[in-house]
């Protein structure tokens, strides 16, 4: 249940920092095209240019799917907890004798599948492990409120 909580809280932040960004691109994008910086393609608002665009389109989803996995990632680098599995108490630790490097994040990301990798966990009633520790060699423990504190690590 405490995966579940952090992954709801977690989905939430990251719609967040999604919508932020897109905001902030997209607010880009309009005034670029208002002051002729790019090209109209005879459409007369920028959000019918950036609606019919697939190119458009395209960069803001990878502007946005990047910000979203950078979340992610960060957070994990950082400290080993999103905000979501902080405030649950939760942290990633490496299964093997190695410090968690980007590139084992990266794959940890991609297997998540958008958090499907981790129903597996209901599988896995013995080590309680995820599609995407197995791959990235991590796991998820709880933590007591004492060693939750980062001042403790």
């Amino acid at each position: 249940m405490r995966r579940l909580a952090a992954m709801v809280y977690d989905t939430l932040v990251a719609m967040a920092v999604g919508m932020c960004a897109a905001m902030v691109l997209i607010v880009t994008l309009v005034v670029l095209l208002s002051n002729g910086v790019l090209d109209m393609h005879g459409y007369e608002q920028p959000s019918e240019t950036i609606q019919h665009s697939l190119l458009y389109k395209t960069i803001i989803q990878v502007w946005v799917g990047g910000w979203i996995a950078g979340f992610f990632l960060w957070f994990w680098k950082r400290g080993g907890q999103t905000l979501g599995m902080r405030a649950w108490r939760l942290r990633i630790f490496s299964t093997v004798d190695e410090p968690v490097t980007w590139p084992r994040l990266l794959v940890r990301l991609v297997a998540s599948l958008g958090g499907l990798g981790t129903l597996l966990v209901l599988f896995d009633v013995k080590h309680k492990q995820s599609l995407q520790d197995r791959l990235a060699k991590t796991e998820v423990l709880a933590l007591s409120k004492v060693a939750n504190d980062h001042k403790s690590w």
